[in-house]
């Protein structure tokens, strides 16, 4: 039975408009959810006047900037709001960690300080891309440009967990990211790790192309992080392209103004769908703790989000059917 009360760290000086949009999207998470708790970290100053019955602050003397070393910077600030959020889930006073403050040293403190699911050869990034049926799983989208086929099997088996416990899927499709649907294309690391995917995970629906991926073909589609951050940041350029233009056709003369008078709720439910603030932010897979990370730019509704989707993972056991998977795979 998934777990109701859940309490989840939150990052209060992670992004480029903390600590003011943390705290407002906490008490709106908080409002939103009221078995939700929340450990608020950050300094002294900014996290105790917002404690409450399900706030409870605590205190980390320092912040890691976004333009210092990632793995450095985890090492020499042991009191970050960062290294004490996953402290917090590694001492089981926390079920999941949310921020919006440097990508790559939330993945080196939750490396470091949560440690890896017995197993796991690497953490994968993993990303939602909105399908015209429900969502799509893509990983890995920037933690490892460089992988071996096993290591693809193991983001399969993580992103399979993911679809099943943040979108409810009962047993999630996989596509391997490739140049044409044949086993036989693609490079030598595709055509190995297709026959290890057939071979090992349930589900496997064989390769998939790029214009797969945002059709929802499959559930998850695994592919190496060079490749895959390459893919979204190509579907999140096209995205913002698409709607600048159809906002300046639409506002150009008078008729198209009138048009857009009619089309305007359309519009705004598509681009709610499309906006990556919808799923709050990126899951860190393979570490021993709910991580979710989210955009540097992130506003309030996506800091919302971002904890509403650490605490539905964690509900949902998300780190367990992990461990059980990559178990079931040695």
């Amino acid at each position: 039975m998934p777990r109701s009360i859940v309490t989840v760290a939150v990052d209060a000086m992670g992004g480029d408009d903390a600590p003011g949009v943390v705290i407002e999207g906490v008490a709106q998470a908080l409002s939103l959810d009221p078995e939700l708790h929340v450990l608020l970290v950050g300094p002294e100053a900014v996290v105790t006047p917002h404690a409450s019955e399900r706030c409870t602050p605590v205190v980390a003397t320092e912040v890691i900037d976004m333009g210092e070393h990632p793995a450095t910077a985890v090492r020499s600030k042991k009191d970050s709001s960062i290294v004490v959020g996953c402290r917090l889930v590694r001492e089981d006073r926390a079920e999941g960690f949310f921020s919006a403050g440097s990508t790559g040293a939330c993945m080196a403190a939750a490396t470091l300080v949560m440690g890896r699911i017995p197993g796991v050869q690497r953490p994968a990034i993993a990303a939602v891309i909105p399908a015209s049926a429900r969502p799509t799983v893509l990983l890995d989208v920037g933690a490892n440009a460089d992988v071996k086929p096993e290591m693809l099997v193991q983001f399969a088996i993580m992103g399979r967990a993911y679809a099943q416990a943040v979108f409810g899927v009962d047993e999630p499709t996989v596509g391997l990211l490739n140049i044409g649907e044949e086993p036989t294309k693609g490079s030598q690391l595709a055509q190995d790790a297709h026959a290890l995917l057939a071979a090992y995970v349930p589900g496997f629906a064989g390769n998939v192309e790029g214009r797969d991926v945002p059709a929802g073909t499959t559930d998850v589609v695994v592919t190496d992080g060079f490749t895959g951050n390459v893919t979204l940041k190509t579907l999140e350029g096209l995205s913002a392209m698409l709607f600048s233009e159809i906002k300046t056709s639409l506002t150009t003369h008078l008729h198209t103004k009138l048009a857009a008078a009619v089309l305007k709720p359309a519009l705004r439910a598509l681009k709610g769908k499309l906006d990556p603030d919808t799923y709050g932010g990126a899951p860190l897979l393979g570490v021993a703790g709910v991580c979710i990370i989210g955009h540097g730019s992130s506003g309030a509704r996506a800091v919302t989000n971002g904890v509403m989707v650490a605490a539905r993972a964690a509900r949902n056991d998300l780190t367990e059917r992990i461990t059980e998977g990559i178990a079931e795979r040695r």
